[in-house]
Formats: structure tokens, C-alpha cells, sequence
């Protein structure tokens, strides 16, 4: 195995650019790679997951985007992290495979989100069986139970879940169960994994417990505002630090009442970055031109963070 670098600090879950149309738009892959690093500060990158609508796209649409973001970060990005999770296991396993081939620095896979009575040994069967597929590269979990209906605790996973993949580096959590994040955490008193958070509004609560890092939607247009609160955390200054996450949250609870989906994500991305994201694919409809305009208003409001 190619020495990888740690996933660790943030890591922005890209959109999907979509034409009018409803065809995703891989021509400003490049300028979505250079706007992540110069103006946002983040240099890792989680394709076609949730906010990248993957299990909506086509297996050719989703190696498509892999391929992109792979040829378009290399030497700029840190990692380019491939979601390869699907509800069949052949699917998965040729995502995985592919993405290896084309030099992903790992592959994270969710549980299959249909047949719902999974026990923890059948679970790890389905993951070991895509990682296998790619055994030259990291392989991370993807926990998001309010998605798959699959309420098997991160914790329990971890139990000699390396012994039965040998590539296995971590998790993205992306729940609010801080509870068995802190199991997780407990766990990982080594430091063998890469605990990476996903409720992004909550993840100063998740650093304090031992987070090493965060994979979220909102990176992709807050990544400066809360690689500051990373720094402020990391010099101990926890003052600091409450006031980037009480700034982002502002932000984000304002977005949420006005309700926030993937259509909403791809708006505001849209609005923050300048650049075309597109309508979210059906059965997910557009957002009305008043979110937007009620986003604008707030986003110029507060943009400039008053938390130095």
C-alpha cells in the first residue's frame, strides 16, 4: 500500500453539478476544486454521497465524477474520497474496484438501505466484501442510521472490525448520538482510526470528545469560518472556538427553518460560490427563487464573522 495521507480536518461532501437538464455538469469540477482550497481552506473531498445525490445517479454517471475529481485534484487535493456504497453488492464492489484504478485515496461504503434487518456480521460481510475490491486504499464506514434505517451502533462495529478488513481507517459518523460517538472515541485510544464527525452545526461537541476530523455538506461554503474554529480548538482556546460554532450555527438554523434538503444545499452553494450547481435530480424538486432571496439577505448580513 502507497503511503496515504491522514484523513484529517475537514473534508467538504461535494454536490453534484447538474444542467438544467438534470445532467451532471462535470465542466466546473475544476473550478469547484479550486474554490474549495483558495476560498474555503479545504484540500479533501467525499464524492457521491448524500449531498452528492449518489445512490440517484447512475453507476456510469457515479464513475464519471470519480473520474473528475480525481483528475482535477491531483496535486491540489489532499484526498479525493469515493462513496462506492449501494444497495446491490455487485455494484458496489465495481465502484469500489474503479475507483482504485483511478487513484482515489479511499473508499467509504453506507449500509445497502432497503433490507433493513442487517446484524452487525452480516454488515461487516457486505463491507469486507466491497473492500476487498480495493485493497490498496483506505476503507471507511459511512454511519448514517437516520438515512438507512440500520441502527447498528458505530461502537459495536468497531469490534475487530480490522481484523476482518485489514483496510479498514475509520468512520464517518454522521449522527447525532453522541453518546455512541464517545464510545467510538474510547475506543480508538490508540488512535488506530480516523473518526471523522458528520452533523456539522454539532461538531465543536464532537472535537472536544476526540473527533480527528469532519465530513460535511457545509464545508463546501463554510470551510473558513470553521477551519478557524479548528484552529482555536487545536490552541485551546475554547472561547474562540464557540464563537466560529455559535456563527456557523446562526447560519445554518436560519437555512433550516426555511427547511434544508440536498435542493437547498445546491442553492446556496450556488449563491455563496458563484458557481452553477444546478436543480437537484427528481424526485428532489428545486427550491423557490424566496429561499433564495431570504438566504442572500442573511448570507450578507453575517458573512463577515465578527469572531476575532
Amino acid at each position: 500500500m502507497a503511503p496515504q495521507r491522514k484523513l484529517r480536518g475537514l473534508v467538504a461532501a461535494t454536490i453534484t453539478p447538474m444542467t438544467q437538464d438534470g445532467e451532471i455538469n462535470l465542466s466546473v469540477i475544476g473550478q469547484y476544486v479550486d474554490y474549495l482550497i483558495k476560498e474555503q481552506g479545504v484540500k479533501s473531498v467525499f464524492v457521491n454521497g448524500t449531498t452528492g445525490e449518489g445512490l440517484s445517479l447512475s453507476i456510469q454517471e457515479r464513475k464519471q465524477l470519480a473520474e473528475e475529481w480525481v483528475d482535477k485534484g491531483k496535486d491540489k487535493l489532499d484526498n479525493v474520497i469515493v462513496h462506492v456504497g449501494a444497495l446491490s453488492l455487485p455494484e458496489s464492489k465495481e465502484l469500489a474496484k474503479h475507483a482504485a484504478e483511478i487513484g482515489a485515496d479511499g473508499i467509504a461504503v453506507i449500509a445497502p438501505c432497503f433490507f433493513k434487518q442487517v446484524n452487525k456480521d452480516a454488515l461487516i460481510s457486505f463491507l469486507r466484501e466491497v473492500a476487498f475490491q480495493a485493497p490498496g486504499i483506505p476503507f471507511y464506514y459511512y454511519h448514517i442510521p437516520q438515512l438507512t434505517g440500520i441502527k447498528i451502533c458505530a461502537e459495536e462495529l468497531l469490534d475487530g472490525i480490522k481484523d476482518q478488513i485489514p483496510t479498514f481507517h475509520g468512520i464517518k459518523f454522521s449522527d447525532r448520538d453522541l453518546l455512541d460517538f464517545g464510545r467510538c472515541v474510547k475506543k480508538n485510544d490508540k488512535g488506530q482510526f480516523m473518526l471523522l464527525y458528520g452533523v456539522d452545526e454539532q461538531l465543536l461537541s464532537a472535537l472536544t470528545l476526540g473527533a480527528t476530523g469532519a465530513v460535511g455538506s457545509t464545508y463546501n461554503y463554510l470551510g473558513k469560518a470553521n477551519n478557524s474554529m479548528l484552529e482555536a480548538f487545536a490552541s485551546g482556546d475554547l472561547s474562540l472556538a464557540k464563537k466560529y460554532q455559535f456563527h456557523t450555527q446562526e447560519f445554518l438554523s436560519f437555512v433550516t427553518a426555511q427547511g434544508f434538503s440536498v435542493a437547498h444545499t445546491k442553492a446556496v452553494m450556488t449563491l455563496i460560490s458563484g458557481i452553477p450547481m444546478g436543480p437537484p435530480r427528481l424526485p428532489l424538486s428545486s427550491v423557490s427563487e424566496e429561499f433564495i432571496a431570504k438566504v442572500k439577505a442573511k448570507w450578507e448580513s453575517m458573512k463577515h464573522c465578527p469572531c476575532s
